[in-house]
């Protein structure tokens, strides 16, 4: 394992203080991971004893929420002391100064949302406690959550019904109450002020002209609780269920492959595969990253956990601090976009699709395998403008891990070959679970004792609760926008104001996702953009899938996108490296990724991409769309002369138009580009 500098130990000693996860000790920390534990049980049992949709939710949800009261920080009380400390205007002032926070705090609270909460050994934190009101606000999320499992039937015929009793009305606003605080808690203000902002505009929504475009008959109390809190259209709506079925037997699969000791052969196979050339380190890490991916699930999870292994081999290999970040945030969001883990919104696009998981991976087969051509491309180009080399890394040879360790690929090979079976993804995963524990026996470093497995299961939750929090409180826009009619009405003005053009409507599109995506979290990001772009883009013509996938990689690409970007925020924590250039380094490494979904959407081939049509339309458009992201590599750092770099990029965008005329237009154009760099750099270096 390798050395964690002074600086990373400052970094790491940054993030353990500043997340708002709190580490708890003793009975209580014992308890919470009981609680843990039972809850993934029954979350495995579910699978196949099949629990009613709505019950099941709200049992998942009132589990789950109590914790996150428990295990996450208010952060109101430290404020409330330090305006006490130093006065309401000088806490204000500092407000404005978070923008020039370090790189390690904002790389801490970008982590916050991905760690679990008291995973952490005893003795390396100071241990926490939670506070009167933390432990009221668990018992009245427990409450209004049991309240209608205690007859659910009579429950949901009230909410059909609409007629509602006062206590359904006040455990509705209550629970409404309770989520917003959890994922103030867990994610930030930012998609809190978001749900306050739909829910006043279903209550009010009568005082704007009814000919707007936006304006409707308003809706009380009662309707607006019965839309959110006794059916599957609000709380308890496809993304609960998503969290509550794909994601939590997902992660307590990581979780039994991170104790099984995968997460070390990932990466100690990855730097041995890649040994002896200039550009191997840079490849390994993106390698490690691919296969950490499918522990974590988590952009920025995988950035750090990486970071602090690869750093050190990157600064050895002579990479400047700004493109190893980079290396290191591309290598980490690849994670959420590549199979077979995608990242949570990949659950929802199956469930809104109606298709199965499995599907949705052929989906990204070909955008991962693109995307990561163009990472190695720019990292063998970068190797040699940077003058890299190669480093020796103490790990055995590759053909000796694997014939040692390589039975942890066979889990994840499991669950593609059952899903091709027509099993369902939950008894896909599970099934593999269960293989990877059998299998961690093999190794006497890490085998699933009792209590190992104990601590996967609790770690499977605890690592769900964010999301959780995040998909319950997404109930609010889905409801509100369901209610409201908002969604058609808000595709129907971005459709009106780009004047019907597909082009201007997916320029529109992308920037919207990217800007929300800024703002809240990924899953949100998706959920919100789904339900109001997706319909703008299927109106002119778009298919679901391709409308779908879209949204999802521009929500996931707001990780790596300025002025936030946290993948490239943490990756420049850990090297120390000016943030923005570590940003735009990022950018230029993750560009493919950019402008396939373009491809996709605007031409009529572009389906070709997501796998659909023959096969040899499909082979045929992979491979020109390979050499687009090969003239983009060009334009972006593998050519010298300002002109040949705009000919690449002329180049790379008639190419991704997949038609033929267009595809000839731009292999010719890549073709001067080329000859005048060779004739240009012949004139230089004559020998």
């Amino acid at each position: 394992m390798t050395q964690l500098s002074d600086r990373e130990a400052e970094l790491v000693s940054a993030h353990e203080q500043e997340r708002p996860a709190r580490a708890l000790g003793g009975a209580l920390r014992l308890g919470v991971w009981i609680v843990g534990g039972l809850l993934s049980v029954y979350s495995l049992v579910v699978v196949f004893r099949p629990v009613e949709a709505l019950e099941h939710r709200m049992t998942f949800l009132a589990v789950a929420l109590p914790l996150v009261f428990l295990c996450y920080r208010s952060g109101l009380s430290s404020w409330a002391s330090r305006v006490r400390r130093e006065g309401f205007r000088s806490v204000l002032s500092s407000w404005g100064r978070r923008l020039r926070r370090s790189p390690a705090k904002v790389a801490a609270d970008a982590e916050a949302v991905v760690s679990p909460p008291v995973a952490q050994p005893e003795g390396t934190r100071r241990t926490e406690r939670p506070s009167l009101a933390d432990w009221l606000l668990a018992a009245a999320a427990l409450a209004v959550l049991v309240y209608p499992l205690a007859d659910i039937d009579a429950f949901r015929d009230r909410g059909s019904g609409a007629a509602l009793t006062p206590l359904d009305i006040v455990a509705g606003l209550a629970l409404t109450v309770l989520l917003l605080e959890a994922v103030r808690r867990t994610v930030g203000w930012a998609l809190t002020i978001i749900c306050l902002i739909f829910l006043i505009y279903a209550y009010y929504g009568s005082y704007l002209p009814i000919d707007w475009t936006i304006g409707h008959r308003g809706f009380d109390l009662g309707q607006i609780v019965s839309q959110l809190y006794t059916g599957t259209e609000g709380f308890f709506g496809v993304p609960m269920q998503v969290a509550a079925s794909y994601i939590i037997l997902f992660t307590i699969y990581g979780a039994v492959l991170d104790f099984s000791g995968a997460s070390r052969f990932f990466i100690d196979l990855s730097f041995a595969a890649f040994r002896n050339s200039r550009s191997a380190p840079g490849r390994t890490v993106t390698t490690a990253g691919f296969l950490l991916g499918t522990v974590s699930g988590s952009g920025v999870a995988t950035t750090v956990s990486l970071g602090s292994v690869a750093w050190p081999v990157l600064r050895r290999a002579g990479y400047p601090k700004e493109p190893a970040g980079g290396i290191l945030a591309a290598g980490g969001i690849g994670a959420i976009l590549s199979p077979p883990t995608l990242g949570a919104a990949a659950f929802i696009i199956a469930e809104y699709l109606r298709v199965s998981y499995l599907e949705v991976l052929l989906y990204a087969t070909i955008p991962t395998i693109l995307y990561y051509l163009g990472i190695f491309l720019a990292i063998e180009i970068d190797s040699r403008r940077f003058g890299t080399h190669a480093v020796q890394v103490d790990a055995p040879k590759a053909g000796k891990l694997l014939l040692r360790f390589g039975y942890h690929f066979s889990s994840l090979i499991l669950i593609i070959v059952l899903m091709a079976l027509d099993r369902s993804a939950f008894q896909a995963v599970v099934i593999a679970t269960a293989v990877a524990f059998a299998l961690s026996f093999l190794d006497p470093r890490h085998r699933m004792t009792p209590k190992r497995v104990g601590q996967a299961l609790a770690k499977g939750t605890l690592e769900v609760l964010p999301v959780t929090a995040v998909c319950a409180v997404a109930g609010i826009i889905v409801g509100v926008i369901t209610q409201t009619g908002l969604g058609l009405n808000l595709s129907a003005i971005i459709v009106d104001f780009a004047a019907g053009n597909l082009l201007l409507t997916t320029i529109m599109s992308g920037l919207a996702v990217m800007l929300l995506g800024l703002a809240v979290p990924v899953t949100a990001s998706f959920i919100i953009a789904a339900v109001i772009i997706g319909p703008a883009l299927t109106t002119l013509g778009v298919s679901q899938a391709e409308a779908y996938m879209f949204v999802f990689y521009y929500a996931v690409l707001s990780e790596v996108s300025p002025p936030t970007a946290l993948s490239a925020v943490a990756a420049a924590a850990i090297t120390g490296g000016n943030t923005y250039r570590t940003m735009m380094m990022t950018w230029r490494y993750t560009l493919p990724a950019f402008l396939v979904p373009f491809a996709f959407v605007l031409t009529p081939n572009g389906q070709a991409l997501l796998g659909q049509g023959p096969i040899g339309t499909v082979l045929l458009m992979a491979a020109v769309s390979a050499v687009a992201v090969a003239a983009l590599a060009m334009a972006t750092g593998g050519l010298t002369g300002v002109p040949e770099r705009l000919m690449a990029a002329v180049a790379a965008v008639l190419l991704l138009f997949l038609e033929p005329v267009p595809i000839a237009a731009g292999l010719a154009v890549l073709a001067v580009a080329a000859g005048v760099h060779l004739l240009r750099r012949s004139r230089r270096d004559p020998a």
